[in-house]
């Protein structure tokens, strides 16, 4: 049996991923401080298992792999820099306020584009695939990205509860971020609150002019394939941490922002953050998942409330967890009326067909408690007391 690669350095990970496509050039170099400062917390901070380290050196070495392929394609198909992406709506708010459901609801109108888990997770096509295949055959991303869905809910099926995860469903366009290694994904996946607090206080500009490029890359080869190229609607609760580089680089897009109790929202993110910690490691703590959930909340809600400020709150739609669990299809009739959009009756019935069909009662429950996670509900209520008082108590009330 070949012994398991456990190396977590730079060097072994590049070396590894040119090895594996052959490619060498990994274009802007930026990633490389925040890869460092990952990997120092992964070590230092992680308590990952055997099979959580070479789980993670895969995954590495498989976003590594990526910017390599993009580079390589660039270099090829100079046009994909021409590409120009129109992104109408994105959905953010806390996570575990409704974000996924609401997103994949306005994703089955035919009219806007939109990105799937399968290409989030594998933006760059895999090694020998030719444009000529594009419209005649599958993409074996597709079936790779299946097996790993797969995997995760075999490694815990708590998971499924948690997330309605499905490869070819539309997903976090998150995982984009992830290629330059300033992303919330890490400190939800593993421990590592040292890299956690080190990428929030960056400014983001690096990360989004990478998530504009892979854009463009994922829109051009939307195009071979012939897909809807446009507008986007993207998700993803991270952006909150950086909406003004969002916004900078799609000026034309409306935020659509979920809201719920923190009171429901904290101790729910905390679970997630716990199922997920659990694939890589024998020891996780209640607490750490508690803060993790605790610091994406503080620098989310401060970030966006300043962005609200800047532009008198003119870009954003705000919505009611409630209301998308009870009424949905009323909401996105708000939100189109809101950014001027029409509802035809053919979009509308596809859209109540995904809500019959995914409603959240088709999946197990995702139970959790405050006391679980050591979260104390008065603490909470005084800290967020200026978002409850207005986002969360005018609907308690009504």
């Amino acid at each position: 049996m070949t012994a398991l690669d456990l190396r977590l350095d730079e060097a072994s990970l590049f070396e590894e991923a040119r090895a594996r496509t052959g490619l060498a050039d990994f274009g802007d170099l930026s990633f490389r401080e925040p890869l460092a400062r990952l990997l120092e917390a992964m070590k230092r901070e992680a308590r990952l298992t055997v099979v959580g380290r070479a789980s993670q050196r895969k995954r590495l070495i498989g976003l590594l792999s990526a910017r390599l392929q993009m580079q390589s394609w660039f270099a090829r198909h100079p046009e994909i820099d021409d590409e120009k992406v129109d992104v109408g709506i994105v959905v953010v708010g806390f996570p575990r306020t409704g974000t996924t459901l609401l997103h994949r609801i306005l994703c089955q109108d035919p009219r806007v584009a939109w990105l799937a888990w399968w290409e989030c997770r594998h933006p760059a096509p895999l090694p020998g695939w030719q444009v000529e295949q594009a419209r005649r055959l599958p993409d074996p991303r597709i079936a790779l990205a299946e097996a790993e869905v797969a995997a995760m809910i075999a490694g815990n099926p708590a998971l499924a509860a948690a997330h309605p995860l499905d490869a070819r469903a539309p997903d976090e366009d998150v995982m984009l971020l992830e290629h330059a290694f300033q992303s919330s994904p890490p400190a939800g996946l593993m421990n590592v609150p040292g890299y956690l607090r080190w990428h929030l206080a960056q400014d983001g500009a690096a990360a989004y002019d990478d998530h504009a490029r892979f854009l463009r890359f994922l829109q051009w080869q939307k195009r071979m394939r012939g897909k809807p190229t446009g507008p986007f609607v993207l998700k993803a609760p991270h952006h909150m941490v950086h909406l003004d580089e969002l916004l900078a680089r799609y000026p034309g897009a409306t935020i659509v922002q979920t809201h719920r109790d923190p009171l429901d929202t904290l101790p729910s993110l905390a679970s997630m953050a716990y199922e997920l910690r659990r694939l890589t490691s024998d020891t996780v703590h209640p607490s750490e998942c508690a803060d993790y959930a605790l610091t994406t909340a503080r620098c989310r809600l401060e970030r966006t409330e300043s962005v609200r400020r800047t532009t008198g709150g003119q870009r954003f739609v705000d919505v009611w967890f409630g209301d998308i669990v009870t009424g949905v299809l009323a909401v996105v009739e708000r939100i189109y009326a809101q950014t001027g959009l029409d509802l035809p009756v053919g979009v509308r019935d596809a859209m109540e067909c995904y809500v019959a069909a995914h409603g959240r009662d088709k999946r197990p429950a995702h139970c959790y408690t405050l006391a679980q996670f050591g979260l104390d509900a008065e603490a909470i209520r005084r800290e967020f007391a200026a978002y409850r008082e207005a986002y969360v108590l005018p609907h308690q009330h009504a």
